[in-house]
């Protein structure tokens, strides 16, 4: 397929709106294993936390979605809630052009450095933020946060808080 026209057919990415909570939680429900939340819970993201998340689509169709939120202590960080692909949109790289179009934002300017969490298992997620952090030429960390027993009382895997960052910071050390 030419190179345009494998262009055309990205989805577009933009901020999302109120009008895109349910489409958004339909998205995350048919995208298993991840934590549904409530259609409320989606419904704030896409107005009260807009400027850190992202809908990709495309022909009116919600094919992606990452939530995300700068935590009031962290400012130069960005904090990744939730990343969902529909299964129509897989392979083509969607997951990262998501999270790049929101490091270009405006309102990420001071972001040097992204966390998220995710458990052992969830071997997407895992590739999608190596790629990341390699694409940022920064250090991955890991280490267990939400732990299964101590946070979840046994109804959920550990979650391991993954920290990427600084960003630029392999480049640097080696220069």
């Amino acid at each position: 397929m030419p190179r345009d026209t494998l262009q055309t057919d990205l989805p577009t990415l933009r901020t999302p709106t109120a009008e895109d909570g349910a489409a958004v939680w339909d998205l995350i429900r048919n995208c298993e294993p991840l934590d549904r939340n409530s259609l409320y819970c989606n419904l704030l993201q896409c107005d009260h936390f807009a400027d850190t998340c992202v809908v990709a689509e495309k022909d009116g169709e919600t094919l992606g979605w990452i939530s995300g939120y700068i935590p009031p202590q962290e400012p130069d960080t960005l904090f990744i809630w939730q990343v969902a692909v529909s299964e129509n949109a897989r392979g083509m790289g969607l997951a990262g052009k998501m999270l790049q179009d929101l490091l270009d934002r405006e309102v990420c300017a001071d972001v040097s450095r992204l966390k998220t969490t995710i458990t052992r298992s969830n071997d997407a997620s895992w590739a999608l933020f190596r790629r990341f952090a390699d694409r940022q030429d920064a250090v991955l960390k890991r280490e267990p946060h939400f732990k299964r027993d101590d946070h979840f009382e046994g109804r959920h895997d550990t979650e391991y808080m993954v920290t990427i960052g600084p960003f630029g910071a392999l480049a640097a050390a080696a220069a």
